[in-house]
């Protein structure tokens, strides 16, 4: 059975945004549309505290798109983003799929950044989706979102590693691209057996 798993469409990941994307904001009408024919669309939703130890503020003489060394690995340092309750955490207003059946909050603990809808950062502390997507009998996932190089590439992998079937519908997705994020998230994605699609492929697949 497949789902549709939509990424951080928020608008702080859109134009405007603390954390804009490039482009962010054009996924919203492709991921809408797809929406529409999906039977089973979840959607994460990425939830900081204040202070949340990937924010730059939170490092003494640091800026943004430094990184630092913390407990699970190298941690790229963000803009304030995402903040609990704040207009910037909400999803982007034109975002319309009345029938989501799930909405995961990531990123909510303050010592852990959570790229991935399955995991947090360090790999190993699990988000609940694994489990729910198995117990509703789901198999299969189509991800479109923001963005492309960080939370739709970790979700994939961890996706692929635990055993789903993962798509990603790459025009519905747009990039950062720090530092040459983007080519190697292509290259891992490929790598896990994780197939891109286009919007009009995803169609013709959805269920």
């Amino acid at each position: 059975m497949r789902a549709f798993l939509v990424v951080d469409v928020q608008n702080d990941f859109c134009p405007g945004g603390a954390l804009a994307v490039p482009g962010g904001g054009d996924v919203v009408p492709l991921v809408n549309e797809l929406g529409l024919h999906f039977k089973h669309v979840l959607l994460t939703q990425d939830w900081h505290p204040p202070g949340h130890l990937s924010f730059a503020s939170a490092h003494t003489g640091k800026q943004p798109y430094d990184t630092v060394a913390l407990p699970y690995g190298a941690q790229i340092l963000w803009p304030d983003h995402c903040v609990q309750g704040t207009e910037g955490a909400a999803f982007h207003p034109a975002l319309d799929i009345a029938h989501v059946e799930l909405i995961l909050r990531k990123g909510f603990r303050r010592e852990i950044d959570s790229y991935s809808a399955f995991f947090e950062n360090d790999q190993q502390t699990p988000t609940g989706l694994a489990g729910y997507l198995r117990e509703r009998g789901i198999d299969t996932l189509y991800l479109a979102g923001l963005a492309l190089d960080f939370c739709v590439h970790w979700s994939a992998i961890d996706g692929r590693r635990l055993g789903f079937e993962v798509f990603v519908v790459e025009d519905a997705t747009r990039a950062i691209d720090a530092n040459g994020s983007l080519g190697h998230a292509m290259r891992q994605m490929r790598q896990a057996g994780v197939e891109l699609v286009s919007f009009d492929e995803a169609l013709t697949f959805a269920a």
